[in-house]
C-alpha cells in the first residue's frame, strides 16, 4: 500500500534532477569594481583606470532631444583599451522621447548594451547640477532641502528617477559606480540665472548637502546593493565643500569613491586626498587645445599630470572630454577619435595587474 507515494516522489525527485538550471541571468553577480584596503579593485585585482567623459552617448535625436552629437557606439567602445572606464550622463531627459513627451528608455539601453558587448566599464551620471541638457536650472540649496523630491516637468521628480534607472540598469555588470549629481553646490541664488558671482553660501551647506548624499545615497544601496557610489565632487572651494565639508562628504557610508575635477592645475588636490583615506578618482581633467595648444603638446602635458596624480595617491584618472566631432580650429577641451592622447601608454594602462 505503500508503494504509490514512493513511486510518486521518485518520480518528482527524478523531474527536479532533469529540469533545466535555472537562468544565470537571474543570479545575483558579483560586482566587477569593488573597494577594499582604500583601493579600487576590477574583477578582485588592484585596479587605477583611466577612460574618457563621453556625456553625450546616449543622444538620439530619432528620439530625444540629445545632450551633444551622436556617437557610433559600436565604433566608441570598441576603440576602448580593456579596463577603461567611461563617465556619460544618464539624465532623465535623455529618456524621454520628444514626440510623445513619455519615458522611452531606448536611447540609454543602447549605451549600456554596448558597454556590455564590449565588457567596458561605465559610470552613469543621473542628474547634472547646472541643469545643462535637461531643464537649464541651476539647482540651489531648495532643491537640496527637498526640490528634489517635487514633480518637474519631466515624467519623473528626480527621486523617481533615481530610483527608476537603478531598478532598470542595476544588473548590469560594466557599473563601476553610481554617481547621483555631477558638481554638487548648495547655495542660495541671488539672481534668476543663479550666476556665481552672486550666489551666497550658509554655514550649514555642507551639512545639507551631506544629509541630501546620505538620503539619495540610500535610495540607490537598497536597489543596487553592494554597487559603488561616486560622489562627483568637483572638489575645490564650492559651497558644501569649503573647509571641512569635503571631509563630511567623503564619510558618507554612501560614499565609496569621491572625485575632483581638474581644471586648476590641481590646486586642491593634495587637500582633498589628506581629507579621505577612501579612493580618489579625477574624473575630469581638462586642458584646452586646437588653435590655443596642439593636440600633440597638449597629449604630453597629460600625460605628465596622470603621472603626478597617481604619485600624489588618486585612485585613477579621466580625461573632459571625449567628442565624435572635435573642433580644431577652436581652443576647447575636445577629444576627438584620432586624438594623439588616446595612444599614451597612460590611457592604456587601465586593466587590472
Amino acid at each position: 500500500m505503500k508503494t504509490a507515494p514512493l513511486v510518486g516522489l521518485l518520480v518528482l525527485v527524478m523531474t527536479l534532477a532533469c529540469a533545466a538550471p535555472p537562468d544565470s541571468r537571474s543570479q545575483v553577480q558579483p560586482h566587477r569594481a569593488t573597494v577594499s584596503g582604500g583601493e579600487l579593485h576590477l574583477d578582485g585585482q588592484p585596479w587605477w583606470p583611466t577612460g574618457l567623459n563621453a556625456y553625450q552617448l546616449a543622444t538620439d535625436w530619432s528620439i530625444n532631444r540629445g545632450c551633444g552629437a551622436m556617437v557610433d557606439l559600436d565604433e566608441y567602445f570598441g576603440s576602448l583599451p580593456d579596463g577603461a572606464v567611461t563617465r556619460f550622463n544618464v539624465f532623465q531627459q535623455l529618456a524621454v522621447n520628444k514626440f510623445t513627451g513619455e519615458l522611452d528608455f531606448a536611447p540609454i539601453d543602447a549605451v549600456f548594451a554596448a558597454a556590455e558587448l564590449h565588457e567596458q566599464m561605465v559610470i552613469p551620471v543621473l542628474v547634472g547640477q547646472d541643469g545643462a541638457c535637461e531643464d537649464e536650472q541651476y539647482k540651489d540649496r531648495d532643491w537640496y532641502l527637498g526640490g528634489w523630491e517635487q514633480p518637474t516637468a519631466m515624467p519623473l521628480s528626480y527621486r523617481d528617477w533615481v530610483t527608476t534607472a537603478v531598478e532598470r540598469w542595476s544588473g548590469s555588470p560594466v557599473i563601476a559606480a553610481w554617481e547621483p549629481i555631477g558638481e554638487p553646490e548648495t547655495a542660495v541664488c541671488g539672481t534668476a540665472d543663479c550666476h556665481w558671482l552672486y550666489r551666497t553660501c550658509p554655514a550649514d551647506s555642507a551639512e545639507v548637502l551631506r544629509e541630501w548624499t546620505d538620503e539619495v545615497g540610500q535610495l540607490i544601496r537598497q536597489r543596487d546593493p553592494g554597487r559603488l557610489i561616486t560622489a562627483g565632487l568637483l572638489g575645490g572651494d564650492q559651497c558644501g565643500l569649503v573647509a571641512d565639508g569635503y571631509r563630511l562628504i567623503a564619510e558618507s557610508p554612501y560614499v565609496d569613491v569621491l572625485q575632483y575635477h581638474d581644471y586648476d592645475n590641481a590646486g586642491f588636490l593634495p587637500l582633498r586626498l589628506a581629507q579621505t583615506d577612501k579612493p580618489l578618482v579625477v574624473t575630469e581633467l581638462g586642458i584646452a587645445a586646437g588653435s590655443c595648444l596642439s593636440l600633440e603638446d597638449r597629449a604630453v602635458l597629460i600625460g605628465e599630470r596622470i603621472d603626478d596624480y597617481e604619485a600624489m595617491g588618486a585612485a585613477g584618472a579621466m580625461l573632459w572630454a571625449f567628442v565624435p566631432d572635435p573642433r580644431p580650429t577652436e581652443c576647447t577641451f575636445d577629444i576627438g577619435p584620432e586624438d594623439p592622447v588616446r595612444a599614451l601608454p597612460r590611457m592604456a594602462r587601465n586593466q587590472a595587474y
